[in-house]
């Protein structure tokens, strides 16, 4: 029997979430075959299987927390069964075997190099702290998960009251879940009935929606915004697209705004290179960036997730087209790998295509700048002669520090960014 300990999956992370499992007990695995989805505060990790054999125990249920260095799952390799001792005796009389590390790329993306093997023994495993048994009579506790503690608590129930199936007494889920059929609720669970409004369910805050959230309060807490808005007309920039679609598609990519907009923030910046810096930590010294490297907020299957486009000052429309595309899909998996999440300078929040018109967006922390771009509308405007005229405007809203970006900075650099967007041709003459 061997145990797959969950590996140092890298970035400071103790622990993660089970988000699915994709085989159950006595299973047949393959070497390489996804095992299990496990959510980490950075993104979707698939951790496949080291070697072949058979699923004997899943060590962690769908939606518990699992933590690093510890069992996730046990199973029986093909090389133990091969070789198993003839008799019981002659298994007791084998001689301990040593503990062997796992291969460690049974972690796909995002873990990588940094991540640690995991453990295999060939010796017959010893229970996991959290799984031993507890007697019912010890220190007044009976064994359960905290999952199943949880439950518990959620129905207002007594645990030393629900007979338990599992091992030594143990308490399970499905233990809980019969106790409630059977209608053997407490008196707590009458007196306090959920009042009118106070129904609906509720669920634990974790991955990376937990890590979103302690970004924002940090970035709110420490960081002085100052917002500033404006409208642009985007008409002849929509005509733009429409003319360099069929080639752009040809290469076989999908041309949106998007490499317009960070295109030109890219020139932008050039202008007012203040809006691409860092503050440190103690707020004493400014690191300007070399690089453009733009952020796009995007609201994917995991949570939002960040990445970001490196260099995109010295990329083409096509290769921020194809570099939009595949962060996009893979945010939207989950899936988007450590390194694209990192090093970003200066962010994107595309609230527009999800129909909003404004937003405050808050500062993706160390950046000093986000800008958030609403839906395009047709609206009425007035030409140079007078007359009414149709034209496409889109509104967006800046987010700067305030601590090192003052007003007119963030507004001749929205300027400056506005002229490449209404006027997309001028580009051309700062392409390199």
């Amino acid at each position: 029997m061997s145990e797959f300990v969950l590996p140092d999956i890298g970035e400071g992370i103790v622990e993660c979430e089970v988000v699915e499992w994709r085989v159950k007990e006595g299973d047949r695995l393959e070497e390489d075959q996804p095992v299990v989805e496990v959510m980490t505060d950075k993104a979707l990790v698939e951790i496949t299987a080291p070697e072949a054999g058979t699923v004997t125990k899943l060590h962690v249920a769908k939606g518990e927390i699992a933590k690093v260095h510890a069992p996730l799952y046990a199973y029986q390799a093909e090389s133990e069964s091969s070789s198993e001792p003839a008799s019981e005796s002659a298994a007791a009389s084998a001689p301990e075997k040593t503990a062997t590390p796992e291969k460690p790329d049974s972690v796909r993306e995002p873990a990588r190099s940094d991540a640690a093997p995991a453990e295999k023994r060939t010796d017959t495993p010893v229970p996991a702290p959290q799984h031993s048994p507890t007697p019912a009579g010890y220190h007044g506790k009976t064994p359960a998960s905290p999952a199943v503690r949880r439950l518990v608590r959620e129905h207002d129930l007594a645990l030393d009251e629900i007979e338990g199936s599992g091992k030594d007494g143990r308490v399970l889920k499905e233990d809980v879940l019969a106790h409630l059929e059977a209608g053997h609720s407490s008196v707590a669970s009458a007196i306090h009935a959920p009042q009118p409004g106070e129904g609906g369910r509720t669920e634990p805050l974790r991955g990376l929606r937990a890590a979103m959230a302690r970004r924002m309060v940090h970035a709110v807490s420490t960081i002085p915004h100052f917002h500033y808005g404006d409208e642009i007309d985007v008409t002849a920039l929509l005509a733009l697209r429409e003319r360099l679609k069929p080639a752009v598609e040809e290469a076989g990519e999908r041309l949106t705004l998007m490499p317009f907009f960070m295109k030109a923030l890219a020139l932008a910046v050039q202008r007012e290179p203040i809006v691409n810096a860092k503050l440190n930590e103690a707020g004493d010294t400014l690191r300007y960036s070399d690089a453009c490297n733009v952020g796009m907020a995007v609201d994917g299957k995991a949570g939002l997730m960040v990445p970001n486009v490196k260099n995109v000052e010295s990329l083409t429309l096509v290769e921020l087209a194809r570099e939009i595309g595949r962060l996009t899909q893979a945010a939207r998996d989950g899936r988007v790998e450590q390194a694209d999440l990192k090093g970003g300078t200066i962010t994107i929040s595309n609230i527009g295509a999800l129909g909003g018109t404004y937003a405050a967006p808050i500062i993706n922390a160390p950046e000093a700048a986000i800008v958030a771009i609403g839906k395009t509308q047709w609206l009425p405007r007035f030409d140079e002669a007078g007359e009414v005229t149709r034209r496409a405007i889109m509104t967006i809203t800046w987010a700067g520090d305030h601590r090192f970006i003052d007003g007119g900075t963030i507004a001749r650099f929205c300027n400056a960014w506005k002229e490449s967007l209404e006027a997309p041709e001028t580009m051309l003459l700062h392409l390199r």
